[in-house]
This record gives C-alpha cells, sequence and structure tokens, in this order.
C-alpha cells in the first residue's frame, strides 16, 4: 500500500505546516516549527528555543522532499535549515552533542539528497565539534553535553550515525563498540540511558529512541564493513525491542515533551533496518521483517487512533489509544533545571508528539514501497 501510506504521510506533513509551520520575527524568507498548538503567545515568538525538535522537523521535510520531490518541498527545507542558524543565535552549534548530532543527521540528508547549500555548511562546523567529542581519556564516550560527566546513548547513537555519514567510520565504529560495551542491559538487552564517567554510575531507563539508533547505527556499519559483529547486535537488540517494547507489534507507551519524539525515532531506524540490513541468511531476512512489522502495525493503530481536527490528522501521544484534542494553550510544557523539556498537560499540543506521527507515516511508505 504505499499509494496508501504516501496519502497518509502528505496529511500529517500538511498538518504540521498548518498548525505550526511560521516566519521568524516576521522575516522574510523564513520558516521554523511553532513547538506548540495551540502555542502561547511565548512559542508564537519563538521565545522557547527546542533545537533539536526542530532538527527532526527538518528530518521530516527531507523524508518528504524524497518520497514527492516539488519545489516548495526544496524551498521548504532551505527555509528551515537557514532559519534554524538565524534562531540559535550563536551560528550551528550549541553546548549539547545530542542536539548537534540531529541537526547533523538532518544537514547531510538535506544536503546529500536535495543539494541544499545551507545544510552543507552548517556540516564543516558540526562535523568537527561532533569528531572531537570522543574523550578517550574516560574509556571513551561523547558526552551528553560541554563539561558533563555523562556519557549517553541519545547522544552517542546519532553522533555515531551522522560521523558514519560524513566519512568517519573509524570513529563511527568505536562509538558503536563502546555503547555495546558499556550500556547494553545485560538481562534484557535493551540498552540503558547513559553512565557518569569516570565513576561508573549507570543511569538505567530504557527509552525507545536509545534502540532506535543504536539500531541505526549498526545497520549501516553493517552495510559499510561486513562485520559479523554488527550483524549480530542488530539480531540481539531488534529481539529485545520486540519483547519488551511492543504489543502485538505495536510500539508501546508514549509521551509529549522530548519524550514525544522517541517512538518516531525508532521507527525511523527501524525503517534502516527493513530496508538497508545486509545479508540474506535466515537471520537477517527475519529481521528485515520484523522490523518492517512493527513499523507498519504502529502506523496502522496511529492512523486509526488520530483525530481529524478540520480536515488533518492530529496523532495521539500513545499510537494504541486515542488522540486527545488539546483545549488551548494552557499547560504548555516546561524545561526542567536540566535542559530537557516536559510534557504539555494534553501532549498531543507538542510538535514533538506530531512529528512523530509523521515520522512514522514517512517510515511506512518507506517500507511498504520497499515490498513489505
Amino acid at each position: 500500500m504505499p499509494a496508501v501510506w504516501s496519502e497518509r504521510a502528505d496529511m500529517a506533513e500538511s498538518a504540521v505546516i498548518t498548525r505550526h509551520l511560521r516566519a521568524l520575527w516576521a522575516l522574510p524568507g523564513t520558516e521554523l516549527g511553532v513547538v506548540g498548538w495551540p502555542a502561547t503567545r511565548r512559542e508564537r515568538v519563538f521565545g522557547s528555543w527546542h533545537y533539536w525538535w526542530q532538527a527532526h522537523l527538518i528530518d521530516c521535510a527531507v523524508d518528504a522532499a524524497n518520497r514527492v520531490p516539488t519545489p516548495a518541498r526544496r524551498k521548504r527545507i532551505a527555509e528551515i535549515v537557514r532559519t534554524h542558524r538565524l534562531r540559535n543565535i550563536t551560528g550551528w552549534t550549541n553546548d549539547y552533542y545530542d542536539d548537534m548530532a540531529w541537526l547533523a543527521i538532518a544537514a547531510e540528508r538535506a544536503e546529500r539528497t536535495q543539494g541544499i547549500e545551507e545544510a552543507r555548511r552548517g556540516l564543516l562546523a558540526l562535523e568537527r565539534k561532533l569528531y572531537e567529542g570522543w574523550q578517550p581519556e574516560v574509556g571513551g564516550g561523547v558526552p551528553w553535553k560541554v563539561g558533563t560527566d555523562y556519557f549517553n546513548a541519545p547522544a552517542n547513537g546519532p553522533v555515531g550515525i551522522a560521523l558514519l555519514r560524513l566519512g568517519r567510520q573509524a570513529r563511527a565504529e568505536q562509538i558503536a563498540d563502546w555503547i555495546d560495551a558499556t550500556l547494553r542491559h545485560p538481562e534484557n538487552g535493551l540498552i540503558l540511558d547513559g553512565i557518569h564517567l569516570p565513576s561508573g554510575t549507570i543511569e538505567y531507563p530504557t527509552f525507545s529512541y536509545c534502540q532506535g539508533v543504536v539500531l541505526g547505527l549498526e545497520t549501516e556499519l553493517a552495510v559499510r564493513t561486513g562485520e559479523p559483529r554488527h550483524l549480530e547486535r542488530v539480531h540481539r537488540l531488534l529481539a529485545a525491542v520486540r519483547e519488551h517494547m511492543t504489543t502485538g507489534d505495536i510500539v508501546q507507551g508514549g509521551g509529549g515533551g522530548d519524550g514525544g519524539l522517541f517512538n518516531g525515532i525508532l521507527a525511523r531506524y527501524l525503517a534502516v533496518v527493513a530496508m538497508m540490513l545486509p545479508g540474506e541468511d535466515r537471520d537477517q531476512v527475519a529481521d528485515r521483517r520484523a522490523a518492517a512489522a512493527i513499523v507498519l502495525a504502529s502506523a496502522g493503530a496511529a492512523w486509526s487512533n488520530r483525530l481529524d481536527v478540520e480536515g488533518e490528522p492530529l496523532f495521539g501521544a500513545d499510537w494504541r489509544t486515542r488522540a486527545r484534542l488539546p483545549g488551548s494553550s494552557l499547560g504548555a510544557g516546561e524545561f526542567t533545571s536540566g535542559g530537557s523539556v516536559t510534557a504539555s498537560k494534553v501532549p498531543e499540543r507538542d510538535m514533538s508528539v506530531q512529528l512523530s506521527g509523521w515520522m512514522l507515516m514517512e517510515a511506512a511508505h518507506q517500507v511498504s514501497a520497499a515490498g513489505y
């Protein structure tokens, strides 16, 4: 059903454009995503700056342009990339390695697949910062933030993917090996959130996007290197995700704020497994099918449980349950002292949740078009 999923992805894109995109400070030729709908005044004027949400907006816009290229889509990508740099004030980079990695992934895809020149300029600054983030003095790993002792999967996974796509294969392999040796749960096989170094204190939560970025990194390393250990890690982690994070192949749970992006990121990289994992042995064939099955089951559930608001979809924070309509701008999420963004009272108002729905529809189209 590629045509069906393409239509649904079109509708998800249209909903985000209608509800969330607007010019930055009324400047011509600019466009960014307002992080809530209905939006608070602070959100409408971009007083709240969610760097990594906007990076995923770029990534979704690239998905749409790759699926059905149009001049309007290409123009939109260029405008969002340019506006991201403007709103960040200090240029392309910041102090958070996970933020910079997400932008690097989106910018690399925008430059490679759509020829966006603005993205090329950003990559020069981002690549250097990401590559130099590796810290062998504490045994390896990239910290979550400059100057912190916390080294986590949400930073190292996307840093590895970005560097691999930018030709830094040896460093990407170091990162993948470090994650597997340091952050894999010894019992259930899932990837843990992170570790404090050099103390060695581990933070044990297991988030869906941590699994997604490691699946993506290991799959792309399997393609580039042909090394069996990368295939084995995908096989083991995919089985753990299916057992512990899905019900009937539908991804469990969900939330708003930063967490609104987690399941969408997992779906994006499950699609990478389905489309790119090499090998024709029984395990590799089964793994590609399993990854595709999770994407398609989750997308079917998310679509069935959406609300239609003025003819456009509003996705739920949990794809297994009916979406809720946010009634007003009251109850907006807030920044925590640790730098993360909490969920709105009704998480569906958060752009992160709607980007995940869009990401999922694009992933479903990709695996469906691949013959699953």
